[in-house]
């Protein structure tokens, strides 16, 4: 089977598609033929040993996909040969087939297709534990979303709405920003051509928002965090934009404000089965039409390359897919 692999840290151009051999799961792992892979801003980083998971050399990067079960280890009972599934195991998924942990390993839905499922898992599942239970975002409630246009930021988007909330998308062209109304921003914030804090004021009627959800860093985290409303809380999901911000103290206990870390990675080991109810109440979601993962591109094996480099060149809207 062929397989993208990363032989020494370093920039996209450095990996390589080679034929492996296949093997057999062992006790408690999944043999899983890969159909589809989701691309996130993680694969861009653990490749350049910049995340803080860090995968012996060598490896398959690529955190989530979704296909068939080839074969299943000794005392694996929750999905058998045939199965049609979601892995999220972290790396491996860009390749032809992938062994994974029975734990990350899920059936998929009826009638969810693959590509649909592997850009589901991540994104959605970060965006779930961030908004619905590191924040407890309530109906009626504002969030702002910067970065809105990305796989996380568009998740968060439409939970959201789901959850019942007012959602102001921010994100850098107004092309992005009208697939953010698409995906049900009730307002938008073009923060390359206003003044964030002066249109923050603007759509919440000078309250400020009371959750905050902030994929990106730099030099919109101050100005966001100053434009928060009372008791609000902020989300620190990444930093795509490449620079980790410093925040003054200050500024929480002027506004009785906290900042949320998130991180779904250790949320999915530690709380499986908080992380469980989310999936469950995100594929219910999904059945019913409140959540549409916007796939913007696909890409095969030999161009993973291009693909990790559009990621991180922010060209990429909602997820890009990898299709072995």
């Amino acid at each position: 089977m062929k397989a993208v692999l990363c032989k020494e840290w370093g920039p996209a151009e450095k990996l390589v598609v080679e034929e492996l051999a296949g093997r057999e799961p062992g006790p408690g792992e999944v043999r899983i033929r890969v159909r589809a892979a989701g691309v996130n801003f993680p694969d861009v980083l653990i490749i350049q040993k910049k995340y803080h998971v860090q995968p012996a050399l060598p490896f398959s990067p690529g955190s989530e996909g979704a296909g068939e079960v080839i074969s299943v280890g000794a005392g694996v009972t929750n999905v058998k040969p045939g199965d049609r599934v979601i892995v999220y195991s972290g790396v491996g998924s860009f390749a032809e087939e992938i062994i994974a942990p029975a734990e990350k390993v899920v059936p998929m839905p009826p009638g969810l297709s693959f590509e649909v499922a592997a850009a589901f898992t991540l994104t959605y599942g970060t965006s779930w534990h961030a908004v619905r239970d590191r924040a407890a975002l309530k109906p009626g409630e504002t969030m702002l979303v910067l970065g809105a246009a990305g796989g996380v930021g568009l998740s968060a988007v439409e939970i959201g709405k789901a959850i019942g909330a007012r959602v102001i998308a921010a994100a850098s062209t107004d092309e992005k920003l009208a697939i953010c109304r698409e995906h049900g921003a009730d307002a938008t914030i073009n923060y390359e051509k206003e003044d964030l804090r002066e249109a923050i004021k603007r759509e919440t009627g000078g309250k400020g928002p009371d959750v905050i959800y902030d994929p990106v860093g730099g030099k919109f985290a101050e100005p966001a965090f100053r434009s928060i409303g009372w008791r609000g809380r902020y989300l620190v999901i990444g930093f795509a934009n490449g620079q980790i911000p410093a925040l003054p103290l200050n500024l929480m206990l002027l506004k009785g404000a906290s900042v949320v870390g998130v991180f779904w990675g250790e949320f999915t080991k530690r709380e499986p089965a908080a992380n469980a109810a989310g999936m469950a109440e995100m594929l219910d979601w999904l059945a019913q039409g409140k959540l549409r993962p916007h796939i913007s591109g696909t890409y095969r094996l030999d161009q993973v390359a291009q693909a990790l480099n559009d990621m991180s060149a922010r060209k990429v809207t909602g997820k890009i897919l990898i299709l072995p």
